[in-house]
């Protein structure tokens, strides 16, 4: 797959219960979507914590290239029905520039051979996922809201969202930079490692998750709203 996108999903107040049962049922109808390999339709939590936004959707997936996924979004009738019923909708069309680890079981973002690396200024995504031992879920929720005030207040920060599959135990979050240069600065800049740098060790030593996965992406282009704006306009 060379190519993938993020689409934020917000629906209109009333279709929540709409949106919450198409959790179930979208998945089936994404199967034959020519083009369409891994996919993820995912819930949304407050402050990547555990209160959940049930107007708020995440759609991730990847492409056999960018026309798939321009197809898909023009017409299909699974993403005219979320088009139809909310009040704003973001996508971002990615190529995927480094991944280790799995999804279940699958490495869904293998880097495109002929992307080109970018500049260290150019504007990235990242994306983390855990499934999430039941056993280390007090520690691992405890240790979220320090680390989710720095990510926060981090410079180049311009949009972020926490993600899930499974309440509690299957997270995932998003994370869009202005540029590659200021995510590494927060990733291991040293005034954040009592708080990031903590975290990942403690992940490892207290093995608090059963499968993981982390993917940066080079951000081609952007479309719609996300809470009122696009944080990152690039046509």
């Amino acid at each position: 797959m060379s190519a993938a996108t993020l689409s934020i999903i917000t629906v209109r107040p009333e279709a929540r219960r709409w949106a919450l049962a198409r959790m179930g049922t979208v998945p089936a109808q994404l199967r034959r979507v020519p083009g369409l390999g891994f996919y993820k339709l995912l819930g949304s939590g407050f402050d990547f914590g555990l209160r959940p936004n049930l107007q708020r959707y995440g759609f991730l997936a990847s492409w056999a290239d960018e026309a798939a996924a321009q197809a898909f979004f023009a017409g299909h009738p699974v993403w005219q029905a979320y088009q139809q019923r909310s009040q704003e909708l973001w996508t971002a069309y990615l190529a995927p520039l480094q991944a280790h680890g799995l999804w279940d079981g699958q490495a869904p973002f293998p880097a495109s051979a002929d992307g080109a690396t970018p500049a260290p200024d150019a504007p990235v995504a990242v994306l983390t996922r855990a499934s999430i031992r039941p056993l280390r879920a007090w520690s691992f929720w405890r240790a979220v809201p320090p680390v989710s005030r720095t990510v926060a207040a981090a410079p180049g920060l311009l949009a972020a969202i926490g993600l899930g599959e499974l309440p509690v135990v299957r997270q995932a979050t998003f994370s869009l930079w202005e540029s590659g240069r200021l995510m590494q600065q927060y990733a291991y800049g040293a005034q954040h490692e009592g708080r990031h740098r903590d975290v990942v060790r403690r992940t490892r030593q207290e093995g608090w998750y059963s499968e993981e996965l982390f993917a940066r992406f080079a951000v081609r282009r952007t479309e719609g709203l996300w809470d009122g704006r696009n944080p990152l306009p690039l046509g």
